[in-house]
């Protein structure tokens, strides 16, 4: 059954989310359509400029993101913090670059004092705020515009989308690891690239341009990753993007058979320090189905608290992630 969104996104749990939405039927979002010849590869270049326009609007940041021929995968983190401590005319200066404001929130600006409108206008400003922390509405204001261009494209009406787009809680760094990881892997998986380099559209290729200081392809702007003892500090993971780089470029050539027997005695220490069982991570990143399929993954601590905090006694994927994460 569905669940609501609320039940499955708690920013107290985690900050961080892999989400991905998939076109209707054979709606093309990219790629080429192999019957009529038709490319809708720019498209992608919509995808990426959308979502480097709504990071510069809302507190929430972006750890990995792969733009697929009929779907396309992020994984965020919310910032609250940042957030808060934007003032009044701030919030109401992003959220009118997304939407029209309200005209008692005009009048509040013109006049803040006056009698009746400062508590209305707070109240909404207060609302405000809350959505630009909001993955919902960060992924209906990309999906909205992107269904929106297509359609006008294809001078056509009716559905873009297969639905709502589908969320996952990260519970822990060994998760947000494993769905970065997951995510940038899919061309490679897809057979639309042999090497993490070579995979257009992903950070992966964005943080490999970056470190070896090439002109970047994308500007989506990506968390930093540190590899820090400072774990109070919101950039701070058990691994840096040279631990991250080495995975996923070890992980993408076991997912090739031909390649899998040497890889695995090359094992990244990363695995170790997370307490991550290298062949199930291994199989997950073959899967062909979508990981986002599980409502959260994490390990068995961080998911049974997670399970509590919602008032859940099951959650799908609990056998899976027993056998990713010792």
């Amino acid at each position: 059954m569905t669940r609501a969104r609320e039940s499955i996104i708690d920013l107290e749990s985690t900050p961080y989310y892999h989400c991905t939405a998939r076109c209707v039927r054979r709606a093309f979002l990219c790629g080429e359509d192999k019957f009529s010849g038709q490319s809708f590869e720019h498209r992608r270049e919509w995808i990426a400029e959308r979502i480097e326009w709504l990071v510069s609007t809302f507190a929430i940041d972006v750890m990995s993101y792969a733009i697929m021929s009929n779907h396309y995968h992020i994984v965020f983190r919310v910032d609250v913090d940042k957030a808060k401590a934007w003032s009044e005319a701030n919030v109401i200066q992003r959220w009118k670059r997304i939407y029209n404001g309200a005209p008692v929130v005009e009048q509040y600006l013109k006049n803040q004092q006056a009698e009746g409108i400062a508590e209305v206008a707070q109240d909404i400003i207060a609302q405000w705020r809350e959505r630009l922390t909001d993955i919902s509405w960060f992924m209906r204001c990309l999906n909205e515009y992107l269904a929106r261009k297509a359609n006008e494209e294809d001078n056509c009406k009716g559905r873009f989308w297969e639905g709502r787009f589908k969320s996952q809680a990260l519970l822990d760094e060994a998760a947000v690891l494993t769905a970065m990881t997951y995510v940038d892997l899919n061309p490679i998986r897809a057979k639309m690239a042999k090497t993490p380099e070579k995979s257009d559209y992903t950070s992966v290729q964005q943080r490999i341009q970056k470190a070896k200081k090439q002109a970047t392809t994308n500007t989506i702007p990506l968390v930093t990753l540190t590899n820090s003892s400072h774990q109070k500090h919101k950039s701070s993971f058990a691994f840096s993007t040279e631990d991250y780089l080495q995975i996923v470029d070890w992980a993408g050539r076991a997912i090739l058979p031909n390649k899998r027997g040497y890889i695995d005695s090359e094992q990244p220490q990363i695995l170790k320090r997370l307490n991550i069982h290298s062949n199930g991570f291994i199989e997950l990143m073959k899967r062909t189905d979508d990981l986002s399929k599980l409502t959260a993954i994490g390990s068995s601590a961080a998911l049974t608290h997670y399970l509590d905090k919602l008032d859940r006694k099951f959650i799908k994927g609990f056998s899976l992630n027993r056998q990713i994460f010792t």
